[in-house]
């Protein structure tokens, strides 16, 4: 006997139910009436049903790490009606070079049986953190060219 766990209610009626009302919901009234979605399983903010981790069985998240790091955070199929228990995360470091972090989740994902048409943004995702991650850069002075080079010169000598 195949060990087969489903919730009691299918991921489409719950979309249809809460997809006007939710705790993860964000309207904004500027920019046309946009939605955005806060679920940490959402890779893109995007109040959509692809991309509602709420709603999915398996659904993916990408979230920054201390030091530097990336964490995955995945949903537990088996799980499904215990809050607590369902979710799984696996974290890279600071110290990991950025392909090995995308191939690990790439991985990770490909091996679970997660959704095959989300692992592209997640390692954009994932990239973006550790881009964001980087320290900036301190602009160098502008050095001056031509006839105020010449001026300045003239003036230090």
């Amino acid at each position: 006997m195949a060990d087969h766990h489903q919730s009691n209610v299918s991921e489409d009626l719950i979309w249809e139910i809460c997809r006007s009302n939710n705790s993860y919901l964000v309207k904004r009234k500027s920019g046309g009436g946009s939605q955005f979605s806060r679920d940490p399983l959402n890779l893109m903010n995007k109040h959509s049903r692809k991309y509602a981790g709420f709603v999915n069985n398996k659904a993916v998240g990408i979230h920054p790490a201390e030091k530097g790091g990336v964490t995955l955070t995945t949903k537990k199929h088996k799980h499904l009606n215990r809050p607590a228990a369902n979710k799984n995360e696996v974290s890279w470091g600071g110290n990991k070079s950025g392909p090995k972090i995308y191939k690990g989740i790439v991985n990770y994902t490909a091996k679970q049986g997660y959704r095959a048409d989300l692992r592209q943004e997640a390692v954009a995702r994932a990239s973006a953190i550790r881009q964001s991650q980087r320290p900036k850069k301190e602009d160098p002075e502008p050095k001056l060219r031509g006839s105020k080079a010449k001026k300045a010169e003239e003036k230090a000598s």
